[in-house]
C-alpha cells in the first residue's frame, strides 16, 4: 500500500527534473562566441631520452674500381728505436756435411851426408873448409860439395856428425859455425901400421843463412883418409824446427 502512494510522487519529481534540464540547455553560451586572450606559452619541455639505434641502410651497388694513384713521395726515416732485450738463445743447428779432406801437411825437412873422395884425401890446407865431395844424400840441397858447407834454410835445432879414418898422420879439426869454432878433436898418430878412426859430433842452433863446415886445425895434423874400403864423412841433419809461423808447413 505505500509503494501505490508513492508513485505520483515520483512522477512528480521525474517532470520536474526534466523542464530544469530544459532550461539549462537553452541557457549554454556557444564556443565561438566567447574567444578570451591567449595564454602565456609554457616553458621549453625537457629533452626526451636517445631513442633506439636505426637499421643499417641499405647496401650500396658495385662501383668501378677507381684507377691506381701515383706513388707517393718516401718519408723521412724515423729515429732508431732503443735496442731490444737479448733473445733466448736458440736451439743447435744440425750437423753440417762433413767437409773434403785438407791437404796433407809435411814436416819441415833437411839432412845431408856427403864422404871425401880419394882423390882429396892429401890436399888439405888449414883454415879452408873439408869439401867432402861425394853426396850421398842432399835431397833439400842445404850442402854444398863445392864449399863444403852447409847453410841453414830451416831455424831449429840440427845434429852435425863428422867420421874420420886417419892414416900415416895425427889429424886435428874443427867444426866451424859462422867462423867460430864450436867444437874441436884430435887423434895421434902413433906409427900404427893400419888405419884409426876419430869421429865426433855436436848440436847445434841455427837460424836462416847460419853456415856450418869442418877444417884443419893445424897444418902437420891433417891425416883425413879415404879409401876403396874406408871413409871419411861429414853429415847433418834437423832434429826440430822452432819456425814460429807454423808447426808445419808444406
Amino acid at each position: 500500500m505505500t509503494s501505490l502512494r508513492l508513485l505520483p510522487l515520483f512522477h512528480s519529481l521525474f517532470i520536474l527534473q526534466t523542464h530544469f534540464s530544459s532550461q539549462l540547455e537553452d541557457n549554454k553560451i556557444p564556443p565561438s562566441l566567447c574567444t578570451g586572450h591567449p595564454g602565456i606559452p609554457g616553458s621549453p619541455g625537457v629533452h626526451g631520452s636517445p631513442g633506439q639505434p636505426g637499421r643499417d641502410g641499405r647496401d650500396g651497388r658495385d662501383a668501378v674500381p677507381g684507377e691506381k694513384g701515383q706513388k707517393g713521395d718516401r718519408g723521412e726515416s724515423g729515429e732508431t728505436g732503443l735496442r731490444g732485450l737479448t733473445g733466448d738463445k736458440g736451439d743447435p743447428g744440425e750437423k753440417g756435411e762433413r767437409g773434403p779432406p785438407g791437404e796433407c801437411a809435411v814436416a819441415p825437412k833437411s839432412a845431408f851426408n856427403a864422404k871425401l873422395s880419394q882423390s882429396l884425401a892429401l890436399a888439405l890446407t888449414v883454415g879452408d873448409a873439408v869439401c867432402f865431395d861425394t853426396i850421398v844424400i842432399n835431397e833439400q840441397g842445404d850442402y854444398n860439395a863445392e864449399t863444403g858447407r852447409f847453410t841453414c834454410k830451416v831455424p831449429g835445432v840440427y845434429y852435425f856428425a863428422v867420421h874420420a879414418t886417419v892414416y900415416r898422420a895425427s889429424l886435428q879439426f874443427d867444426l866451424m859455425k859462422n867462423g867460430h869454432v864450436v867444437a874441436s878433436y884430435f887423434q895421434f898418430y902413433g906409427n900404427w901400421p893400419k888405419p884409426a878412426s876419430l869421429s865426433g859430433g855436436s848440436l847445434l842452433h841455427l837460424v836462416p843463412g847460419d853456415q856450418v863446415w869442418v877444417q884443419v886445425a893445424l897444418a902437420e895434423y891433417n891425416g883425413f883418409y879415404s879409401s876403396t874400403k874406408t871413409d871419411s864423412s861429414f853429415t847433418g841433419f834437423l832434429v826440430y824446427s822452432d819456425w814460429k809461423n807454423s808447426a808445419v808447413f808444406a
